[in-house]
Formats: C-alpha cells, sequence, structure tokens
C-alpha cells in the first residue's frame, strides 16, 4: 500500500530515555489550567449532545477559549475554624467562542433558538460538583459565557462536511490548516508522574486522605538513574488540626507517594520489561516555610481559590503530560468540536497511530506522529502524515514499512470514528 501522504524515517540520535536528563509535568484535576480546559470541554460535550438529540446532527461550534481567575480566600486550620475558613470571592469561570444559535428547519415558520449559554454553564456547573468535592458551586463559582455566532466562512466548512440535504460526503472538511502530535511508549518517568497524579486523585486515596485536595501538580526529573518528583498538593484545611498535624500528615503522604511511585515502577518493569532500578525522591509542598506560619491549606481543595488563574491549553497534551523533551503540539484539545476541527481530531488520530505501532510493530524503542491537514480538504485526506522511529538494533524500515502503512491507512480511513469516542468521553484529550 503506498500512501501518498505518509512518510516514515529513522529519528538519528538518541531516544529520550538515552537522554541524561528528562523532565515532564502533569496538571491534576483540581489545577487551575485543568478546570480551564475541563470546563471548555464539558460545553462542547454537552453542546453536541443537544445538537444530536433535537437536530440529528453536531452542529458547528469552537468554545476553545476558557479563562479562570482565581477567587479570593481565607483558609484557616481546623482549631481555628472547624470549616477551615471561607472563600472571599468566588472563581470565575470564562467560556469563549463561536456556536450555532440558531436553526433553520423547513416545518417551521422561525428559525429554532438554542439556549447555548443556559447548556453551557449547565455543563460547567455539572462538571465541577462531580470533580471537585469541597467547592460550593453556588457560593464558590460565577461562570460567565460569552459565546457568538460562528464566522459564515468557517460554518460554511463544517455544514459542507457533516452534509445537506441528508447527503454526506465522505468525510468533514478540514476547519483549518493545523497538526495534532504525539508519541508512544511513555518513558519510566512520563509514566511515574502519570501514575503519582491519578493515584493522588483516586477516590481510595481520597478516602483515605481527605485532606488531600484536587488540586495536585507532579513535576518529575530525571538525571541518569535518580528520579525527583517535585508535588505541590493543596490540603483542605477543614481536616487539618494545626500546624503539627499539618507536617504530620504532610509527611505521611510523602512516604504514601513514595510507595505507590516505586510499586508503579515495578509493575512497569514487569509489564514491559524495562529497567526498574531508578532512585525515586519525592518532595511535597516545598514552598511551605513553617518557621513562617506559611503552609500550602486551601479551604475548596484548588489554588483557584486563592488568585491563582488557568487558561485553556496551558495544561497537558493528548496523553496527559506536558513533555518538553518531546516534539509536543501547542493546540488545545478542550472545547474544539469533534467533527472537523484538527487541532482536536489530529492530536487524538496522532496519539492512537502512535500506540497501535508500538503495540504491533516489533524492534521499536519509541515513535512520535505528527499529523498535518489542509484546510478545506476532508479529514481522512491529511496533507501529512509522519512517523518517526527510534529503532533497536537491526530494525529495518523496509521491513515494517507495510506494517505501518496498514496501520496508519486504518486509522485514517476511520478518523470520523473519533468523533463519538470524544463525544462520549472515551477518548483522554489532556
Amino acid at each position: 500500500m503506498k500512501l501518498s501522504y505518509l512518510q516514515i524515517e529513522k529519528i538519528p540520535g538518541p531516544g529520550v530515555e538515552d537522554l541524561r536528563v528528562e523532565i515532564v509535568e502533569r496538571k491534576g484535576l483540581g489545577h487551575p489550567d485543568y478546570i480551564a480546559d475541563a470546563a471548555c470541554e464539558a460545553v462542547s460535550r454537552a453542546l453536541s449532545l443537544y445538537y444530536l438529540e433535537n437536530f440529528g446532527t453536531i452542529l458547528h461550534h469552537n468554545v476553545d477559549k476558557g479563562l479562570l481567575v482565581g477567587g479570593r480566600a481565607a483558609p484557616k486550620f481546623a482549631k481555628d475554624d472547624k470549616g477551615g475558613g471561607r472563600v472571599l470571592e468566588p472563581i470565575e469561570i470564562i467560556v469563549a467562542g463561536r456556536a450555532t444559535t440558531e436553526v433553520v428547519l423547513p416545518d417551521l415558520p422561525r428559525p429554532r433558538h438554542v439556549p447555548v449559554h443556559h447548556i453551557a454553564k449547565k455543563a460547567v456547573w455539572e462538571w465541577i460538583d462531580r470533580n471537585l468535592r469541597h467547592i460550593d458551586v453556588d457560593e464558590h463559582i460565577r461562570i460567565t459565557t460569552m459565546i457568538r455566532p460562528g464566522s459564515a466562512d468557517l460554518r460554511g466548512l463544517f455544514e459542507v462536511g457533516v452534509g445537506r440535504r441528508g447527503e454526506r460526503p465522505p468525510a468533514p472538511l478540514a476547519n483549518d490548516t493545523s497538526f495534532g502530535v504525539s508519541f508512544r511508549p511513555l518513558s519510566r518517568l512520563e509514566t511515574l508522574v502519570l501514575e503519582v497524579e491519578r493515584f493522588l486523585n483516586s477516590p481510595d486515596l481520597k478516602h483515605r486522605m481527605p485532606w488531600v485536595g484536587e488540586d495536585v501538580k507532579v513535576m518529575g526529573l530525571r538525571k541518569g538513574d535518580e528520579v525527583s518528583l517535585t508535588v505541590a498538593a493543596a490540603f483542605v484545611s477543614r481536616y487539618v488540626y494545626d500546624e503539627s498535624d499539618y507536617l504530620r500528615k504532610k509527611q505521611e503522604l510523602l512516604q504514601v507517594i513514595e510507595d505507590h511511585a516505586n510499586r508503579a515502577l515495578d509493575q512497569l518493569a514487569q509489564r514491559r520489561s524495562v529497567d526498574a532500578s531508578l532512585k525515586i525522591s519525592v518532595s511535597v509542598n516545598t514552598a511551605d516555610r513553617p518557621e513562617n506560619s506559611i503552609f500550602y491549606i486551601t479551604v475548596t481543595g484548588t489554588s483557584a481559590e486563592g488568585g491563582d488563574d488557568g487558561n485553556t491549553g496551558r495544561g497537558n497534551r493528548v496523553h496527559g503530560l506536558i513533555t518538553p523533551c518531546r516534539y509536543m503540539s501547542l493546540e488545545a484539545t478542550a472545547g474544539k468540536n469533534p467533527v472537523n476541527h484538527v487541532g482536536k481530531i489530529y492530536n487524538v488520530l496522532a496519539d492512537k497511530i502512535a500506540q497501535e505501532i508500538v503495540d504491533k510493530v516489533s524492534g521499536i524503542r519509541e515513535v512520535y506522529v505528527k499529523a498535518l491537514s489542509q484546510i478545506g480538504k476532508p479529514i481522512n485526506e491529511p496533507q501529512m502524515i509522519h512517523v518517526l522511529l527510534v529503532p533497536e538494533a537491526g530494525f529495518s524500515i523496509s521491513a515494517a514499512r507495510s506494517d505501518i502503512e496498514d496501520i496508519v491507512a486504518r486509522n485514517v480511513e476511520r478518523v470520523t470514528d473519533l468523533t463519538t469516542a470524544i463525544i462520549k468521553g472515551e477518548v483522554s484529550l489532556f
């Protein structure tokens, strides 16, 4: 199979595991940037579902401009206030973008209005209520939506893509000339950073240690075979009696993280036959200054309550991490429509292709996939798919080319299936 849009080549030089220094970051569930991403994506999914239910198709929208403006709070240890203090000024979440606000139907004399702002506010409200335990959505959050009708040219591309008069073309037309990037497999450090954050925001950990808030950030540094994990975890003040209780709980959390990271590394070694001889050290809330009574305590479990702001697209990439040692896309996946916005779809496509190549083609240590669209062209006709390989000794591109071409061709042909997977929440976006 010869694909005109596919280029496969080896990467000259070392893989990320060969580098002396590696840096990886994960912004967790309650981080302001994660909340901004999640708010925009919740709005996109809610609009998509409304359009499908009421009109039988997903209509044009892009709500990928989100801003979280931090509030103001006065947290207190439980010895001073059993409630842990209070929020003085609410967190403001602003979602901006474009969406279809009116639909002309042949059997109605007037256009049918779409309650975009109501749908959007409800979606953000519900996401916060489900995911951030200690935020009172009525008292601690103010939601503002600034969503306008889309520009005529982009709506036109979208409408051609989803079809008219019941006639659906082969695939939606790309709304932009843009690219998506991903890689696989995750390195040992990347796996550890992702595992630690997910562990700290798991129901089991919250049950055991309710004082650990959702705002968790993990920064990983590997120097040779030494790994340093710096964890920022917002403590929920109502569960912390005083300064000494805070320090005791912080030490307990540090030990739990260290134990979990070592278990995760052992499991990874067994699963993928990788070297587990990394020396892991953990630091927690290193900005604390007990001598000055400075501790990372919050009323709500997120730094967003106290002036830390967030912005869509500043957080994790499609594989859930921020990886400066890798090829990356700077596109925000959150909030973009899941039908023809290649800034979203091609990042997911690249990730799926990379994972399948690693799973099914032997002799590859690392694979990077870059997918480039061209505005106005069907999304199943990319301008370029660039596959870069870090091979094991003796690997031959010519021997593996057919398998890689089959994987790429199949995923590109089925790229429209990603729309349903995204709407159902089956795909990780950040």
